[in-house]
């Protein structure tokens, strides 16, 4: 074959693309697993080589694997069973035996970003071909799943896999879990109620503008073979809310959301230059990439507008740039269209029309053409390579999305050679990373004024508010919902222009709630007195003058709650001036922290963990193993009295969790740096003996004698006065982050004055000269 003139050899092209499906209500349904769907699709791309589909597979030394849904979470299911190894699974089916099997990260980005990476190791030399391959069988999964003659579509495959993750962090946290933002339409509708308060549209101007936008994507589905669903639907049908359009989350309607249950594989193939002529892939395949790029916004709670994606548009200006053209050159696109934010946001960056003028998908779209998982841009890109080989010189645009609105992978696709041109990715990178983040509060309360929002839909016509939300005090943001059965909230979020709005916000141990009121908070949520009670289900108190004992037989949710209010009470009641917390039967300081995944009270593990004001003495009798929260409860009190037999440890790791209750910050400050690494990152356990040794136990007793031993602390406390234990407390608290010793010593603390004008500090002097025992009445 004669020689490509004027190309490096190396220069990646496309030079195949394939893609299957099918739907299980049509004839010809032959209920095809993700693998062998991607396999299907795998087949089409080599044969649209035009050379020896054989060969072209022998020659593959790269497979890479867009992660499925059913692998995308840690807890993710697979009703059906699934391959241990997709890349190696699909190879297997269609004669590769690649050197490398790539398994990419979660995102809608993946497709494209995958063509960008092996493109560049293609033009390094590193790799000769490469194939990408995605798909799902959503729909088969679902609909099989119960069915007595269900497939078996686990696969247990040798042979390498670079798992790369599943590429969560700054996508998933435990605020964003606590507050009902699972969902993508939930985080996505923040998007667009923000993009419509900016331009000042009402919601009926606002539903009309999504509907115009996506109605031509539905005519270009309902042209599609592959299509999820081919149906044309106007732009009034796609807005209204229907028995078959339920509402998901204000402002989208079903029809508006990507549609993932679907059964729907596609592949690309990559060569270099010198590849493609070997193999003698015919010269009208070829495809190159003109311009690419991969960027990452800030996380959600850290933008500036949560009604824009500027790295999105920032990563297509600059696969544009690199193309050298501009949005008016382009003669296809295809924006990733899981919502219309994420459509409209890149149109009004690049200028583009969203009236119907002009086509902004090649596929029809991911709630009409489906929403294969992390696949869909394969799709797209595998339609562009059809537009480009129909239109020679031409360009199209593939603009891929994932996360919320997170990652943008972008590519410039055009039969016109063109050499690999490198990116400026990393400086761009840097210059979004290095955008002012807004400041956050985790704990807001308030007065506050809503900056975005949604309601959320159940199947069972539950309505939960999310609000992102502006602190009035200080503009600091935070994310909040709202309470159960609070029909006010949602009636203020649900007409009219919420954006905007006073609301009132309070923080809790199970997350933030949002009214439109101080007095409705308080009628929601009425404030507990602190007072200690005699009827406490899980803890047991009991009251010996001066002192408090709380013993507790078995942490879980609700002791948690009734510790919390314990220490309230013992705080806010002057009569009470030390607290001994224990375990009936050696269960307090016990292993875990009982919660199974609920959160603990706003003041952390047994009330104390997160408690800001800590000032009155509170000891741990530890009379048992102190693993886990356990350790952590024990490290949160002032004073440890333990029998010989107890052990402490921070284990959590062991069972592959994080020590969330104050323990990598107390234990480190309270041991030799390198000691307490250790113990944290090996879950080791000290004996009570080594603990007294380095200074994390006051006093060890004999066995079964650590609640005596506390009292007799307790006693040694009382003989101090009241309010100059109080002032000595809040004195180390204010000063134990100031490094300077000077400026500690000099620090102006109130609680120094305060302790000098007591009724304590008098007696305290009078029975010094006396040569008599105070009697101190804590005033």
């Amino acid at each position: 074959m004669e020689r490509f003139e004027g190309v490096d050899p190396r220069t990646p092209v496309l030079v195949g693309a394939g893609q299957a499906s099918e739907r299980i209500d049509e004839p010809g349904y032959r209920r095809l697993s993700a693998v062998e769907l991607g396999a299907a699709a795998a087949r089409e791309a080599l044969a649209d080589t035009g050379a020896d589909p054989a060969e072209v597979a022998a020659a593959v030394d790269i497979v890479a694997g867009v992660r499925q849904f059913e692998i995308s979470m840690p807890a993710a299911r697979a009703p059906l069973g699934r391959s241990t190894n997709y890349p190696r699974s699909v190879a297997g089916r269609i004669g590769a035996a690649p050197r490398r099997a790539i398994l990419e990260v979660v995102g809608g980005q993946s497709p494209q970003h995958l063509v960008n990476e092996l493109a560049a190791t293609i033009a390094a030399g590193a790799a000769r071909a490469a194939l990408i391959v995605g798909s799902e069988a959503i729909s088969t999964a679902q609909h099989l799943a119960g069915a007595a003659d269900r497939p078996d579509f686990t696969e247990t495959v040798d042979g390498d896999l670079e798992d790369r993750g599943y590429g969560l962090a700054g996508l998933v946290s435990r605020s964003l879990i606590a507050h009902g933002l699972t969902d993508a339409p939930t985080q996505y509708a923040l998007f667009d109620n923000a993009r419509r308060a900016r331009l000042g549209q009402s919601r009926e101007e606002y539903a009309a503008g999504m509907g115009a936008l996506f109605a031509p994507f539905t005519k270009i589905a309902a042209a599609n073979p592959h299509a999820a669903a081919p149906v044309e639907r106007t732009a009034e049908e796609l807005v209204t809310p229907s028995e078959r359009n339920r509402p998901i989350a204000d402002p989208y309607t079903r029809y508006l959301v990507a549609r993932e249950k679907v059964n729907q594989g596609a592949a690309v193939l990559l060569t270099s230059v010198e590849e493609a002529q070997r193999l003698g892939v015919l010269r009208d395949r070829w495809v190159f990439l003109h311009g690419h790029a991969d960027l990452r916004e800030r996380d959600l709670l850290q933008r500036a507008d949560l009604s824009r994606g500027p790295a999105s548009v920032m990563a297509a200006r600059h696969a544009l740039e690199l193309a050298g053209i501009d949005a008016d050159d382009l003669a296809a696109i295809d924006l990733y269209s899981c919502f219309p934010i994420a459509v409209s946001h890149v149109c009004e960056g690049l200028g583009l029309p969203m009236d119907g003028s002009r086509e902004l998908t090649v596929t029809g779209g991911l709630p009409f053409f489906g929403g294969p998982g992390n696949a869909y841009s394969l799709h797209a890109i595998a339609e562009i390579v059809g537009r480009m080989r129909a239109q020679p010189g031409a360009y199209g645009l593939v603009g891929a999305n994932g996360g919320m609105l997170s990652k943008y992978s972008a590519g410039v696709y055009s039969t016109t050679p063109a050499p690999w041109r490198p990116g400026r990715g990393a400086t761009l990178q840097a210059e979004i990373d290095s955008w002012p983040a807004v400041e956050q509060t985790a704990r807001p309360d308030g007065w506050a004024t809503i900056e975005t929002y949604t309601v959320k839909h159940g199947r069972d016509g539950r309505r939960t508010g999310i609000v992102i939300g502006r602190l009035k005090v200080d503009g600091r943001r935070f994310l909040a919902r709202t309470a159960d059965g609070d029909d006010a909230a949602l009636d203020l979020l649900t007409s009219g222009e919420p954006v905007g709005r006073r609301v009132y916000v309070r923080s809790f141990g199970f997350g933030n709630r949002v009214t439109v009121g101080d007095a409705r908070m308080d009628e929601l949520f009425p404030p507990r007195p602190a007072v200690l009670r005699d009827d406490y289900a899980h803890v047991l108190v009991r009251r010996d003058g001066h002192v408090l004992e709380v013993a507790v037989d078995r942490l879980d949710p609700a002791a948690h709650d009734e510790l919390d209010q314990v220490f309230d009470a013992f705080l806010a009641d002057r009569d009470l001036w030390v607290a001994i917390l224990t375990g009936a039967g050696g269960g307090m300081f016990s292993a875990g922290d009982g919660l199974t995944g609920r959160p603990a009270p706003k003041n952390g593990l047994a009330g104390l963990t997160a408690r800001r004001a800590m000032t009155k003495p509170v000891i741990a009798a530890v009379n048992g193993p102190a693993l886990g929260a356990g350790f952590e409860i024990a490290l949160a009190c002032h004073l440890v009295v333990a029998d010989e037999t107890a052990v402490f440890a921070l284990d959590q790791v062991r069972a592959g969790q994080v020590a969330t209750g104050g323990g990598l910050v107390r234990l480190p400050r309270a041991l030799p740096a390198r000691l307490a690494t250790e113990l944290i990152l090996t879950g080791r356990h000290l004996t009570a003996a080594e603990a007294h040794r380095h200074g994390l136990v006051n006093r060890v007793t004999g066995p079964g004698g650590a609640l005596e031993g506390a009292r007799a602390l307790a006693q040694d406390l009382l003989a101090a006065a009241p309010p100059a234990v109080h002032a000595s407390l809040r004195i180390m608290s204010e000063t134990v982050a100031i490094p300077d010793p000077i400026d500690a010593v000099t620090h102006p603390s109130p609680a120094l004055d305060e302790a000098l004008f007591t009724e304590d500090a008098t007696e305290g002097l009078r029975a010094m000269t006396e040569n008599r025992p105070p009697r101190w009445h804590n005033r």
